[in-house]
C-alpha cells in the first residue's frame, strides 16, 4: 500500500457512506421478493412436518457450503444430525458428534433462528469461539473471541505460493476497530430506512470489509448477511442457502467482492450481484424441495415395511440425488458391509419393488430407487 493512495474502499474521505442507486435495483429487489413470497406460499401449503424437512435440508446445505467456500470439508451426516437434533427432527440413526461441526451449526442456528436479537460485539464473539473451539486453525493459534490485533502484520486477504503472493485486499488497521465495529453493529441494530434485502448485502460487505477476526471473517460474514436474511423472510426457518449459492459462484463472488473493495463507495454493482445470486439461491430451493417431496412420499409408503439401517441409509442417498452408477460396490463402500451383504440388501429391496434395475446395463449393473 503506498502512503497517500487510496486502495482500499475503507481509505475514502466519506467512508462508510454507502451509495447506491435504488433505481437500478428496484427490479432485481422486486424479483427476489416475489421469488420469496412464492416459496414460503408454496411451503405454507406442506405442513409442518415437511417445512421441517425443507428446513433442515437447507440448513445443512448451508453449513457445509459455508465451509466449502472457505476450503473446509464438513461431515454432511454429522451437520445433518447436529442440526436434526438441536431442531428436534426425527431423521432415524444420529451422526457420531463433532465438535467443530457443532460450532458452526450452533453460529449458523443463532444467526438465523434468533435474526430479531440485536447483532452485539459479544454475540459476533460468541460465534467466533464456536468455529474455533480448540482455539487455533490448523496449527496456528488465534485470538478467539476477541478482535484481531495485527500482531503479526496488517489483515490481508492473498493468494498465491509463498514468494509469489498477490494482494486482493487489506483490512483496516487492527487499532480501528472498537470505534469501525461499532459504528457497523450500531447501523445494523438501527431502523435505517433501507430495503431489508439490501442491509443484507451491505451488512455482508460491511463486515467483510472490516475483516475483525484472525480467521473466520467470511463465514461469519455470511451469517451476519443470513440473519438480515431471516428478519426479511419474517420466519426463524431456512427454506434456501444463499451460501451454497456462492460456493457454486465463488469465483464470481471473489472477483465483485475485490473491485467492490478496490472501488468507490458507490456499490450498486455489489447489491446487484447479491440480489442475483440471491434469486438464484431460492430457485434452487424449489429444486431441493421437490426432492424433499419425494422423499416423504417415498418413506410414507414405505412406512410399513421393516428395512434395516444400512437400507434406510442408502436409499436416502439415492433419494438426494447420487451421481454417478449406484452400483453393489459402491453400496458396499458407502454402507462399509461386505460385498455379499451389499447384494442381499439390494436383492431384497428389488423383490420389495423399492430398488429397480437401471436401464442401460453396461459391464456393472447398477440401481435406481423404483418409486419417485
Amino acid at each position: 500500500m503506498k502512503s497517500g493512495e487510496n486502495l482500499y474502499i475503507w481509505q475514502a474521505d466519506d467512508w462508510p457512506n454507502w451509495r447506491y442507486d435504488l433505481s437500478a435495483l428496484v427490479g432485481p429487489l422486486t424479483e427476489v421478493s416475489r421469488a420469496q413470497g412464492a416459496l414460503l406460499g408454496r411451503l405454507s401449503d406442506v405442513g409442518i412436518a415437511l417445512r421441517d424437512q425443507a428446513s433442515l435440508a437447507a440448513l445443512t446445505e448451508d453449513v457445509v457450503k459455508t465451509g466449502e467456500i472457505e476450503g473446509e470439508v464438513l461431515n454432511v451426516e454429522s451437520v445433518r444430525s447436529s442440526i436434526a437434533r438441536r431442531l428436534g427432527v426425527y431423521i432415524g440413526a444420529i451422526a457420531p458428534v463433532d465438535r467443530h461441526v457443532e460450532g458452526v451449526v450452533e453460529m449458523v442456528l443463532d444467526a438465523t433462528s434468533n435474526a430479531a436479537s440485536p447483532l452485539t460485539a459479544e454475540r459476533l464473539f460468541g460465534w467466533h469461539a464456536a468455529l474455533f473451539p480448540t482455539g487455533y486453525s490448523g496449527i496456528s493459534k488465534l485470538a478467539v473471541g476477541q478482535w484481531r490485533d495485527d500482531a503479526a502484520g496488517p489483515m490481508q486477504v492473498v493468494s498465491g505460493p509463498a514468494g509469489r503472493r498477490k494482494v486482493h485486499f487489506e483490512a483496516p488497521p487492527a487499532s480501528t476497530l472498537p470505534v469501525e465495529t461499532a459504528r457497523s453493529l450500531d447501523w445494523a441494530n438501527e431502523e435505517t430506512g433501507e430495503p431489508i434485502l439490501l442491509k443484507a448485502g451491505l451488512a455482508h460487505l460491511w463486515f467483510v470489509t472490516l475483516h475483525p477476526f484472525d480467521d473466520g471473517n467470511g463465514r461469519i460474514a455470511r451469517a451476519v448477511g443470513d440473519l438480515f436474511l431471516a428478519r426479511a423472510d419474517g420466519s426463524p426457518q431456512r427454506f434456501y442457502s444463499l451460501s451454497a449459492q456462492i460456493q457454486r459462484e465463488r469465483k464470481d463472488y471473489y472477483d465483485v467482492l475485490e473491485r467492490t473493495q478496490k472501488g468507490s463507495l458507490d456499490v450498486t454493482g455489489w447489491l446487484s450481484w447479491f440480489l442475483s445470486t440471491l434469486g438464484r439461491a431460492i430457485a434452487s430451493a424449489q429444486t431441493t424441495l421437490d426432492v424433499v417431496l419425494v422423499k416423504t412420499r417415498f418413506w410414507q409408503r414405505w412406512a410399513g415395511t421393516p428395512l434395516n439401517e444400512r437400507q434406510v441409509k442408502l436409499d436416502n442417498r439415492l433419494l438426494d440425488g447420487f451421481e454417478g452408477k449406484f452400483t453393489s460396490s459402491k453400496w458396499a463402500a458407502i454402507a462399509k458391509c461386505s460385498p455379499d451383504t451389499a447384494l442381499r440388501d439390494i436383492t431384497q429391496l428389488l423383490e420389495l419393488g423399492v430398488l429397480e434395475k437401471s436401464p442401460g446395463g453396461g459391464r456393472s449393473t447398477a440401481y435406481v430407487v423404483a418409486d419417485r
